[in-house]
């Protein structure tokens, strides 16, 4: 339950992959039709009977503003709409994978739940008995987050019961040959919205994932939508699909993070059996160093502005401390440059180029030692350069073990099948709307 992917907030939306059409249904529709009967197949009242579990107008205002306090969301009336029929669709799932763990005489003790809650609000640094008052505070409950981990708990168990997946040790070693002569290849740190879209739903499916987007532009974080529309095993984690290479993904979704830069999203991109939304956090080389995992060694160089300094009185002072700091001759130069210039100087060890923001990753990798980078900063926080003093270099990465394949394909195998488990018990459910 508790929420990454910090900065995905303002993240870019890729040109590079179009608009995907909506296939045909297949279904023999007539060209020109009328409706008979005063129902409309789009209104979907927020109560529900799922076999003979009751599903209230009240389950899913909980289960609404549990999932809007978390992730803080400031929804407009619309999305509000959509949020509270996904919901409602949440609940009906989670009612048929209970109603399913039951009748394979699978329980989950209620220690479990208790134990498991106790987990949760430890991720939001509360105790229990705060989380508790938290989540009545914001109008949600109890008793809807203990309904959520019943469900992941005995889905979760029903899978491991009903999924038998063997990989067996052929296989693991003809992947780990393909990633050594893949060596050096691009590799993704990926993350997914999936959907299933039947012939009759792929319309709907697809509409809404073009909602799901343009709320990623006015700020929507992908993980908080990923953990609640995707339909995958992985929107526990927010989407997050790891590390994958191309030829581990399909060809539509493989295609697309080809043509993608980090903090970009595509989609809906169209698959066999329905949509995905794909957004690519990182981009690396298939068994080899990245370059950004580097150490560094910095030693800061800074001056700051007194209060009431002007725009421009700050500017001509920025670019005499830049022609300053241009002389700068190595580390050992900079304290006799920063004792003429007032400035502070503050040494750093160990920070890895990953750490730093983005653009001064940039500044710093092609940087030899003794090299400085150009002025940055603002009137209020000052100005400053960086000395590069050191550097050292990450080794290759290490190729996978044996297990930690098996595990990857046995996960995406049970992903499949669990899709599919829950596509069958839908189609055989009896939900009566109110």
């Amino acid at each position: 339950m508790a929420l990454g992917l910090a900065g995905i907030a303002s993240i870019a939306i890729a040109q590079t992959v179009p608009d995907q059409q909506v296939p045909t249904t297949g279904l023999d529709l007539p060209a020109n039709f009328q409706f008979f009967g005063k129902s409309d197949p789009n209104v979907r009242k927020p109560t529900a009977i799922v076999n003979d579990t009751v599903i209230t107008g009240t389950d899913v205002d909980q289960r609404m503003a549990m999932v809007i306090g978390i992730s803080k969301l400031n929804l407009k009336p619309e999305e509000r709409d959509q949020l509270r029929l996904q919901m409602l669709r949440q609940l009906i799932d989670e009612a048929l994978q209970i109603q399913e763990a039951k009748a394979n005489e699978i329980s989950v003790d209620p220690k479990e739940i208790e134990s498991s809650f106790g987990r949760v609000s430890r991720n939001f640094q509360k105790t229990p008995e705060q989380m508790r008052g938290w989540l009545k505070e914001i109008g949600a409950s109890e008793r809807t987050l203990r309904r959520q981990i019943e469900a992941d708990i005995a889905w979760n168990r029903l899978l491991r019961r009903r999924v038998n997946i063997n990989v067996g040790e052929a296989e693991v070693n003809a992947m780990l040959e393909r990633m050594r002569q893949a060596k050096g290849s691009d590799e993704f740190h990926v993350y997914e919205i999936y959907q299933n879209a039947t012939a009759d739903r792929a319309q709907e499916v697809h509409a809404g994932m073009q909602r799901m987007i343009q709320q990623m532009r006015e700020g929507a974080p992908f993980d908080y939508l990923a953990k609640t529309y995707s339909e995958a095993s992985t929107k526990s984690v927010g989407g997050d699909l790891g590390w994958v290479r191309p030829s581990m993904l399909p060809d539509q979704l493989a295609a697309a993070a080809q043509e993608m830069q980090p903090g970009q999203v595509a989609g809906p991109i169209q698959l066999p059996t329905g949509f995905s939304i794909l957004y690519l956090a990182e981009k690396r080389k298939v068994l080899t160093a990245d370059p950004k995992d580097a150490k560094l060694s910095l030693r800061q160089v800074a001056i700051n502005f007194p209060k009431g300094t002007t725009e421009a009185q700050a500017t001509a002072r920025a670019g005499e401390f830049a022609a300053a700091t241009k002389t700068i001759k190595g580390c050992g130069d900079v304290a006799t440059v920063a004792q003429a210039q007032g400035a502070e100087v503050v040494d750093r060890d160990g920070i890895a180029i990953k750490e730093l923001p983005p653009a001064l990753q940039n500044m710093l990798l092609p940087l030899q030692i003794g090299q400085v980078t150009p002025p940055f900063g603002s009137v209020e926080d000052g100005v400053r350069v960086l000395v590069l003093c050191g550097r050292d270099d990450p080794k290759d990465t290490n190729e996978p073990t044996v297990e930690q394949v098996q595990n990857q394909l046995e996960e995406q195998r049970t992903n499949t099948r669990a899709q599919r488990m829950l596509r069958d018990l839908r189609r055989d459910a009896l939900v009566e709307y109110r």
